[in-house]
């Protein structure tokens, strides 16, 4: 199967991917009991999915036990800017470059499909099974046993020729394909992700409590935040990159290839006051096609509120005061909570 890997490898290449490895479905056998861990701590906060179905999510093998081998992608999706600019313009909303362009499980998947279709066609009667960050499959751990990259101190995949703005999909196969050496670390001493980080999120290099995060504040928390956090926010309303924006391998970023993931115009820099003013037919069609749509209205506008209570400018008043009266409990304290701050300036 040697030199079927290497036409998987330029084919893929040559389908938008901008690396490929592979690896064995016991290639991580560390990969449940660190999971069990990091659920055990109470790390994983409210996303009670990352606790259900641990077995399948630790061994790729309970998953799919016919599976052979694992085909690990990596599609780049670098920004054309600097991130961290938007933080300056506290009148603006920032929101993570992986969702300001279109929705990557469609962009990735249809890709991996495309090329799980050639490697069929190529071995007739093989079996195939492609995931993107929807399933119980630890891409992270999979993508450095396959050689891609390897878990930096940040918790996400970096790669020497990669950077760390990368999406990753999964093509698992009946077919017995030769792995690649898996990658080693190689952050060294350097600590810049863990400084960075304006909540402090990171216990230790390579751990991760997410009740921390403000990706996870912003997108899987429901309700109100908690206090200790909402200042910290800035106007960061959907994710945050803070830590993959400082990474020092970023210099070797791979350009995006696929002009869908490329930002959006209208979410490059939003105004604060106009998402502030959506509701929830507006909301859904602002973000028809992308993946802030998930979070719903309400999770979305409260997110707004609290930045514009950390805006510093009390003319954006005028933008909460419909929201203290929300449906929503959580866009009510929201805003509350971000008009309190605007009276003491």
């Amino acid at each position: 199967m040697k030199d079927l890997g290497a036409r998987l490898r330029a084919f893929a290449q040559e389908a938008g991917f901008v690396k490929v490895g592979i690896c064995r479905p016991d290639a991580v056998p560390d990969a449940g009991a660190r999971l069990g861990a990091f659920v055990e701590a109470g790390h994983h906060g409210q996303m009670a999915w990352m606790g259900e179905r641990m077995a399948w999510r630790g061994d790729p093998r309970a998953l799919w036990p016919e599976a052979r081998s694992i085909i690990m992608l990596a599609e780049s999706y670098s920004p054309e800017h600097d991130p961290l600019e938007i933080l300056e313009r506290r009148d603006r909303a920032a929101i993570s470059v992986y969702a300001q362009g279109r929705d990557y499980h469609d962009v990735v998947k249809k890709r991996l499909k495309r090329v799980g279709r050639w490697l069929i066609e190529q071995s007739p009667g093989a079996e195939i099974k492609v995931f993107v960050d929807t399933a119980p499959v630890m891409e992270k751990p999979l993508a450095q046993a396959a050689g891609l990259g390897w878990q930096g101190k940040h918790t996400n995949l970096l790669g020497r020729d990669l950077g760390n703005w990368v999406f990753l999909g999964a093509i698992f196969t009946t077919l017995e394909l030769a792995p690649d050496a898996p990658e080693v670390e190689h952050c060294g001493s350097c600590r810049k992700c863990l400084d960075v980080c304006p909540t402090n999120a990171f216990p230790a290099p390579f751990k991760l409590d997410a009740r921390r995060c403000i990706s996870y504040l912003t997108i899987e928390h429901r309700g109100p935040i908690p206090e200790e956090f909402r200042a910290a926010l800035g106007n960061r309303i959907y994710g945050c990159d803070d830590c993959l924006a400082v990474c020092p391998w970023n210099k070797f970023a791979v350009e995006a290839r696929d002009q869908r993931l490329t930002a959006r115009d209208d979410l490059r820099a939003p105004a604060l006051a106009d998402l502030a003013a959506l509701d929830d037919a507006a909301f859904r069609e602002r973000f028809s096609g992308s993946p802030i749509k998930r979070i719903g209205r309400d999770r979305f506008v409260r997110n707004v509120a609290y930045a514009i209570g950390n805006s510093g400018n009390p003319d954006l008043a005028a933008a909460l005061a419909p929201l203290r009266d929300d449906s929503d409990p959580a866009v009510a304290d929201a805003a509350s909570w971000a008009l309190s701050q605007l009276k003491r300036i």
